[in-house]
């Protein structure tokens, strides 16, 4: 291992545009050496640009799962730790269902469930030689409650809830915590494309949403920033909706 860092070290996949960087922003508001893995280069150089010098970013196709203890040892090994790790990066398609192959089906499952395992895999080996990590997952409301066209991306998101909890029960006694975000409906450039291009779909969203409104992509990011804080050091295991109350409302 290298000098380890005076501060928190954390890695965000996906972390270079939408709720990644908006988790990415805050750990760095927060004196959190963040290091962002993404595909896009433009972006990852963007989100360096705004966020300075506590970020680094590293361009890393999360579907080359061979490569991915490589990456971990190199940035452990650069570091001296890994505290925290938000597996963010995911892949959606919407699709009927009846039109969804098998391919279109495993792609997203080895994105949203295969690779979020293998990293977390390796970054808790460092974890466990520290005694100590705090672990996000970051889920979805489709793993609240049914969505059409979304099949695949609702059972790999059913699936990392489960694992978060699995993992949260081996985990924790060895001081590692494991916790889930379930983002309700945020204002991405994404998601306002999707709904604004969606009238009926945008009325659905807003009426079942006690608060009126969507959340705001800093949301998530305050949220992250508690669960992987000493404020949250009996939280375990729990896969909290950051909603507005969409996946209680009616």
């Amino acid at each position: 291992m290298g000098n380890k860092r005076t501060e928190k070290v954390a890695i965000v996949t996906g972390g270079a545009s939408g709720i990644g960087l908006a988790i990415a922003t805050e750990f760095v508001k927060n004196n959190i050496y963040t290091i962002i893995i993404g595909r896009d280069l433009e972006k990852l150089e963007k989100a360096k640009e705004s966020l300075g010098e506590l970020c680094e970013t590293i361009s890393f196709d999360l579907g080359n799962l061979s490569g991915i203890p490589a990456l971990v040892s190199d940035i452990a090994t650069r570091h001296g730790k890994i505290d925290i790790l938000v597996n963010n990066a995911g892949i959606n398609m919407k699709r009927e269902f009846w039109d969804v192959t098998d391919e279109d089906f495993m792609k997203v499952l080895q994105t949203n469930v295969v690779s979020v395992f293998t990293i977390s895999r390796e970054v808790v080996k460092c974890m466990l030689e520290e005694q100590q990590g705090a672990i996000i997952n970051i889920s979805s409301m489709a793993a609240q409650y049914g969505i059409p066209k979304v099949i695949a991306y609702t059972a790999s998101k059913s699936a990392l809830d489960g694992m978060t909890k699995a993992m949260a029960v081996e985990l924790s006694p060895k001081g590692i915590r494991v916790n889930a975000i379930a983002p309700g409906f945020i204002a991405t450039d994404m998601s306002a494309k999707a709904l604004n291009n969606d009238p009926e779909r945008k009325q659905k969203v807003m009426s079942r949403t006690p608060m009126g409104y969507l959340g705001e992509p800093a949301d998530i990011g305050t949220a992250a920033v508690f669960l992987v804080s000493d404020a949250a050091k009996y939280i375990t295991g729990v896969v909290l909706p950051v909603d507005g109350g969409n996946s209680v409302g009616f």
